[in-house]
């Protein structure tokens, strides 16, 4: 509950909006908003749903945590990957100009 709350309480950051916006919208009193921003008060799926909701997010976008490391080891992760992907992409094209050359030779050899 508590990397739930934290993430709640990111979300509101970045909305601008303070404990007291989101209570409001929430229908429930600041002192309660505020334990579930911390992680004191578990938070049940209809509660949940009106905060996802609130968000603009999925239930689901909203228990998947973002770690920020995490996030940057996969970013480099793809980033080597990509890398790599377009190397084959380059030797790959090479073989393909390899393949014409070698049937504009034949040809050649065979028209003469």
């Amino acid at each position: 509950m508590k990397l739930l709350g934290k993430k709640i309480r990111l979300l509101r950051h970045q909305k601008g909006w303070s404990q007291e916006d989101v209570a409001t919208q929430l229908n429930i009193s600041i002192p309660a908003f505020s334990k579930i921003e911390t992680g004191i008060t578990d938070v049940n799926l209809s509660r949940l749903e009106q905060i996802s909701k609130l968000f603009d997010l999925s239930v689901v976008e909203m228990l998947t945590h973002n770690d920020p490391e995490v996030e940057q080891k996969y970013e480099s992760e793809l980033e080597l990957a990509k890398t790599k992907l377009l190397e084959r992409n380059n030797e790959v094209i090479d073989l393909q100009k390899k393949v014409i050359e070698l049937y504009e030779e034949i040809r050649q050899v065979e028209v003469h």
